[in-house]
């Protein structure tokens, strides 16, 4: 008896991490200090010196049931874009900077090839933020898993000023909420979208003419990073005094979170197109409305306040780093909360 026999293919490993190293060096930074293969990534502080207070702040997230349909579509190249995204978006909601990622996937078996595709997604979201994949781990599970399912998970470390931290606590009645478009349904409430439509090849291979492509390659239309976007308005002199990552829970639970005591937000839904995936799983599923902007983007991955005087400035940044931004609405003084009309 070995380990092969057990079912834990070291050789593979050997295989997988060769397989990936070109896609993790395309990520890299100046301050990444040594090689790809060590016990620990190494990051060079050397550069935030020259901040008043730096603060580091972490996010870890993974990709959830969107996963699913990977397996079933054998497409596995945008998965490790979610996985990023879901972590940097995040951290970028507190004024950060990423600097460094570290992936973890967990597999039935390891299939080189294939775990090096997931982490050539993993490295071009990294390479979309700006952040240096530094390390990570391929966890072989036999028997906890299916051989030919996974699991990923990420981990994010940025930094920034004290000064420059995003935290709502100058927000005011009157700011501005510049909504930017998402790429669709992003990693969240897959676990309903697989309860609407049937998850057979078959089913996502169906085209829609509403949606200019197949549900399959609508769906796994991998989670947009917003990066570039809030360092362009950050570079125009803008100051965004308070912004959201919309993710689970939508628009009723993530918007509150970028809010102080004593003002709301309030969102016009007419003041912007829902993108067509949003009705058609709303349509087939026979879902509420409240549900959906309970569950889902809705069409917005990222919100950010602004003072009134600075919305010009903040739509044209936007645009100029290649977003679509729309003015969703405002804030008000009131009992904390966001109200949809």
């Amino acid at each position: 008896m070995d380990y092969k026999k057990a079912g834990v293919d070291i050789e593979a490993g050997y295989r997988s991490v060769e397989l990936m190293k070109p896609y993790v060096k395309e990520t890299m930074r100046p301050e990444v200090l040594g090689g790809i293969g060590g016990f620990s990534g190494a990051f060079s502080l050397e550069k935030i010196k020259n901040m008043e207070k730096p603060v580091l702040l972490s996010g870890t997230d993974g990709v959830g049931t969107k996963i699913k349909l990977a397996f079933l579509l054998d497409k596995h190249d945008t998965v490790g874009i979610d996985c990023v995204a879901m972590c940097v978006n995040d951290v970028i909601c507190a004024g950060a900077e990423p600097l460094f990622f570290l992936d973890y996937i967990a597999c039935g078996k390891n299939i080189p090839e294939k775990i090096a595709t997931i982490v050539k997604g993993v490295a071009e979201g990294c390479k979309q933020s700006g952040a240096a994949l530094v390390g990570g781990e391929t966890a072989e599970h036999p028997e906890l898993m299916p051989e030919e399912e996974y699991d990923l998970a990420g981990f994010a470390v940025g930094v920034a000023d004290e000064k420059d931290l995003i935290d709502g606590h100058d927000l005011a009645a009157g700011d501005v909420l510049i909504g930017i478009a998402s790429s669709g349904v992003h990693s969240n409430g897959f676990s309903l979208v697989r309860k609407v439509f049937d998850m057979t090849k078959e089913s996502l291979d169906t085209y829609y003419e509403e949606l200019g492509a197949t549900l399959g390659e609508t769906l796994l239309t991998p989670t947009k990073i917003y990066v570039k976007a809030l360092k362009s308005v950050r570079d125009a002199g803008v100051t965004i005094k308070a912004c959201s990552h919309i993710t689970g829970g939508g628009f009723y639970e993530n918007i509150p979170r970028m809010l102080k005591d004593g003002v709301r937000a309030v969102i016009h839904k007419d003041s912007y197109e829902v993108p067509a995936i949003f009705g058609l799983l709303q349509k087939k599923g026979n879902i509420d409305e409240t549900i959906m902007y309970n569950t889902y983007n809705m069409g917005i991955g990222m919100i950010a306040a602004v003072a009134a005087d600075d919305v010009k400035r903040t739509m044209e940044a936007l645009q100029a780093a290649g977003e679509t931004p729309y003015v969703i609405g405002e804030i008000e003084a009131g009992e904390k909360g966001v109200v949809l009309c």
